[in-house]
C-alpha cells in the first residue's frame, strides 16, 4: 500500500517543492542550474550509479550537500528529492543527489559503500561544481537518513564498516536526517531489515545492532539535525529522539524538530518548515557564502 501511495504522491511532492522561497527574505534566491545523470561508480563496481548535480549559479565557491533518498532501501530514486535539492541549490548549496543500490541483491553494507564513494568522488570533483571540499554536509530521509546517519557516526571511527571505502575524510561536516530508522533493534524484524540485513534479527541480533545509527554514536560526530513526523507510525518518533539523546549523552550537538500531527509520508511531502531550519542550521555549520 505504501508503495501505490508514494508513486501518487511524489508528483505532488515535487511540484509542492518547487516553488522559489527564501529563508533569509533580505537574500534573494540563487537561480539553479542542474547536471542530469552524472555516472560517478568506479569502473568495475557491480552497478553503474548516477547522480544529478544541481547548483546554484555563482562564481564564488559554496558548501555542498550529499543527498540520499528514501524507498526502504530497496527501491525509489533520486529524483524523489529533486524538488529539495532545487531548493537547498537556490539557497546556495550544490546538491549531489545520488542513487544506490538497493536490497535484496545487494546487502548492508553495500548501500553504505554507495554513500562513502559517492562522498568521496564529491570532493575529488568538487572544484568542478565549484564546491569547497572542506564544506560538505550529508541529508536524507527514512532509509536515504539511515545511510547518511551511518556515513556521519561511522566515517570518525575505527570500525570494519570503513573498509575499504570509507574514513575520517569523508566524514560530513553536518547531517540533517528526516524520518530516520535509528534502531533496528526497535522493529524486531520484518521483511525489509531481513532483506537489507541478509538475516532475521532472532537469528542474528548483533549484525541489526551493526547496521543502526544508535549504536555507533561517538563523542566526534557531526552536529545532526533531526526532523520526524509525532505521528509516523512507519519509524515511530522514538527513533529520533532515543537518537538524539544518545548524541547528547556524547556531547555531540542535535537539534530535533517535531513535525506535529504529522506521518512518515506526510513529513516528507510537506516538509517546507523543516526544510527551513535545516537551512539555517546547514548555514550555520558549513556557512552561507
Amino acid at each position: 500500500m505504501l508503495r501505490i501511495m508514494m508513486a501518487f504522491v511524489t508528483p505532488l511532492f515535487l511540484m509542492a517543492c518547487s516553488t522559489v522561497t527564501s529563508i533569509d527574505p533580505n537574500k534573494p534566491p540563487f537561480r539553479v542550474g542542474v547536471v542530469e545523470s552524472v555516472s560517478w561508480s568506479p569502473e568495475g563496481w557491480p552497478q553503474e550509479l548516477k547522480a544529478d548535480i544541481h547548483y546554484p549559479k555563482t562564481d564564488t565557491q559554496r558548501p555542498g550537500i550529499l543527498m540520499v533518498h528514501g524507498g526502504g532501501w530497496e527501491y525509489r530514486s533520486r529524483a524523489d528529492m529533486s524538488g529539495t535539492a532545487d531548493e537547498l541549490a537556490r539557497q546556495g548549496f550544490v546538491v549531489m543527489n545520488i542513487d544506490h543500490r538497493f536490497a535484496p541483491e545487494y546487502q548492508f553494507p553495500s548501500q553504505l559503500h554507495d554513500v562513502q564513494l559517492a562522498m568521496r568522488w564529491f570532493r575529488d570533483h568538487a572544484g568542478e561544481y565549484g564546491v569547497d571540499p572542506e564544506r560538505i554536509g550529508a541529508w536524507g530521509f527514512s532509509s536515504g537518513a539511515h545511510l547518511v546517519s551511518m556515513l556521519g557516526v561511522v566515517s570518525g571511527q575505527d570500525s570494519p564498516l570503513n573498509e575499504p571505502w570509507g574514513g575520517a575524510e569523508l566524514e560530513p561536516k553536518a547531517v540533517v536526517a528526516g524520518g530516520l530508522p535509528a534502531d533496528f533493534e526497535r522493529f524486531e524484524g520484518g521483511r525489509r531489515l531481513r532483506q537489507l540485513v541478509g538475516v532475521s534479527y532472532q537469528e542474528n541480533p548483533e549484525a541489526h545492532r551493526n547496521a543502526s545509527p544508535i549504536n555507533h554514536v561517538h563523542s566526534g560526530a557531526p552536529p545532526f539535525f533531526l526532523f520526524h513526523g509525532t505521528w509516523d507510525t512507519l519509524v515511530p518518533i522514538e527513533h529520533a529522539e532515543d537518537f538524539a539523546q544518545a548524541l547528547r549523552d556524547k556531547d555531540v550537538e542535535v537539534q530535533l524538530y517535531r513535525q506535529w500531527l504529522r506521518g512518515h509520508l506526510l513529513s516528507f511531502l510537506f516538509n517546507g518548515a523543516a526544510t527551513d531550519e535545516a537551512v539555517v542550521f546547514l548555514n550555520s555549520k558549513l556557512g552561507d557564502g
